[in-house]
């Protein structure tokens, strides 16, 4: 639930970055941290679980206007993926206003893809949040291991991904490579911006 903040005339909101463990969701936000610099307002925190870890910083974007008169702060979270940190995704969850599903492109994560969704599921309905209606964007990281030289990891195809994740949620998706930054930002830009039209017809606030 975003917050508005009168005194500093801010209006921050939340997005998490939710995945099966080692999906790249990390890796998304460490390339954000770098690559926009300026539109990061403070320091990136991490914590670190065995074997996972939770991070999240403010980010300042650039170009989203304002909503009346307030500009906009945004929260970037991951998750830790790993099974046994239900309860912390439950927390980090609490209060989204926008989800990046981060998918493995690796065909031997296919099934990890498609719990972890359901889990996301679950755990927005534990939140009072319904992941038809919540602005949603899926990512198909690691495209680029495809493209290396001698690469003998199977990687599924757009199709398959789309049919396994995104036959009935029809949400936006970008083919990605969170290491090399293709299709990050346009990720991000993507969900910022279904975030704010979500928000303002929530609130009914005009530009």
């Amino acid at each position: 639930m975003a917050v508005f903040n009168l005194k500093s005339r801010e209006i921050e909101c939340k997005i998490v970055f939710y995945g099966p463990g080692r999906s790249g969701k990390t890796t998304n936000l460490e390339y954000i941290f770098k690559t926009y610099k300026k539109q990061v307002s403070d320091q990136m925190v991490t914590i670190d679980t065995e074997g996972d870890r939770t991070l999240f910083f403010d980010f300042l974007p650039m170009g989203l206007g304002k909503i009346k008169g307030c500009d906009i702060k945004v929260q970037l979270y991951t998750v830790p993926g790993q099974v046994q940190y239900s309860s912390t995704r439950k927390l980090v969850l609490k209060g989204a206003d926008g989800i990046v599903f981060v998918a493995d492109s690796f065909a031997i994560r296919r099934e990890k893809n498609m719990l972890s969704l359901k889990d996301l599921d679950q755990n927005l309905k534990e939140c009072g949040l319904n992941i038809f209606k919540i602005p949603l964007i899926l990512q198909y990281n690691k495209r680029d291991i495809a493209d290396i030289p001698g690469n003998t990891i199977p990687i599924m195809p757009i199709e398959v991904m789309q049919k396994d994740l995104n036959r009935q949620l029809k949400a936006p998706y970008f083919p990605a490579s969170a290491l090399t930054g293709q299709g990050v930002g346009a990720t991000l830009k993507e969900c910022l911006k279904l975030t704010l039209v979500h928000l303002q017809k929530e609130f009914n606030w005009a530009q």
